[in-house]
């Protein structure tokens, strides 16, 4: 779908927020499993540090023992992770809605599907599970894209899956202590038009910044454009980011790395392999660690060619997220596919905007 550019790499990491919210328990822990990989020592201290912060019951948190490469087979994950995170879900059955998996998990299967993705959609149907191809893909249609209600496994089937994740331990720490600090702000909400994405699917996905960016400015929200070929690069933090990242003909790398987000800020590239990796590499598209090392609290990236139906919906994604739903729910009601390659980067029941729902 997409040329590959260039890779970012190499930003230079942010002041974190101050954590001292840390302090204020949110219901919403006891509805998350997190996962902790006991052969990385990142995991363990990526998960370890989000269960004392979020102060998560001890009974939500599964460690298992498996490889720490980013990429698994199909065969080592229904060995080493799948019976225990389906033995703990199954004795946890009503209590579970999020899964927070860990850096030193697996990313992707060989065959390209998302480790996330696939643990999202566990306890579905073995068709559902199975459809990766192009062909079975609409089996893969979400029972959650388009809602404005809140998110339950009970009703919808699947679980919203996230990861802490990033260059290094401190960058996936860093998305902990921003959600933890993040409050309502009123943007501003940066949407990066492409013009060379302005045909056939391209177009129609692009076209819906226009509705996006109405509904943000009819309910207060500060909204920043441009359709010209520079990259929009305010000189203020910013909320909220939707464009192309290297996919992009007016992308440049220093001009992209000077984006900076406040504590509770979301994102979404459309770059088809966006998150492919969370570690340092050169060639290739656009990353989304390096978004996460620059500040933002939640991203969207895709593991390997997810086609334009996955990408997160322009005109759902703010709209819900400023409405008072989690990050997760956010990204997953403005998400078509489930169980492909997505992959959602930070605290899944981060929300600093007040709920009108």
């Amino acid at each position: 779908m997409f040329l590959g550019l260039i890779a970012l790499v190499g930003c230079q990491r942010p002041a974190l927020p101050s954590a001292s919210a840390a302090a204020v328990r949110d219901p919403l822990a006891k509805r998350v499993l997190v996962v902790i990989n006991r052969n990385s020592p990142e995991s363990v201290q990526i998960g370890r540090y989000y269960v004392q912060k979020r102060f998560v019951p001890s009974t939500n948190v599964l460690e298992i023992s498996t490889g720490t490469a980013e990429e698994t087979t199909r065969e080592s994950f229904s060995v080493d992770v799948e019976p225990a995170l389906r033995s703990k879900l199954s004795g946890m059955r009503g209590q579970i809605d999020f899964i927070v998996l860990t850096k030193g998990l697996p990313l992707r299967f060989v065959e390209g599907r998302g480790v996330d993705a696939y643990v999202s959609v566990l306890e579905l149907s073995q068709e559902r599970r199975e459809a990766i191809t192009n062909s079975q893909i609409k089996q893969m249609i979400s029972p959650y894209v388009g809602k404005d209600e809140p998110f339950s496994r009970e009703k919808f089937g699947f679980y919203l899956v996230t990861r802490l994740d990033g260059y290094t331990v401190n960058d996936a720490k860093a998305l902990v202590d921003r959600s933890l600090a993040a409050k309502k702000d009123l943007g501003p909400f940066v949407f990066d038009y492409a013009t060379n994405r302005v045909s056939e699917g391209y177009g129609k996905l692009q076209a819906k910044f226009i509705p996006a960016m109405e509904q943000l400015k009819s309910r207060g929200f500060g909204v920043i454009s441009d359709s010209e070929k520079s990259m929009v690069v305010p000189s203020q933090p910013i909320m909220g980011y939707m464009g192309w990242g290297s996919n992009d003909s007016g992308f440049k790398l220093d001009e992209y790395q000077k984006l900076k987000f406040k504590p509770g800020a979301i994102a979404e590239t459309f770059v088809s392999t966006g998150g492919r990796t969370f570690r340092p590499t050169s060639g290739g598209q656009s990353l989304i660690a390096d978004l996460i090392a620059q500040g933002v609290t939640g991203v969207k990236g895709y593991v390997s060619e997810p086609f334009l139906y996955s990408m997160a919906q322009p005109e759902i994604l703010f709209d819900r997220y400023t409405k008072g739903y989690t990050l997760a729910e956010s990204f997953y009601m403005a998400s078509p596919i489930i169980g492909n390659r997505d992959v959602i980067i930070g605290d899944p029941i981060c929300h600093p905007y007040p709920s009108n729902h």
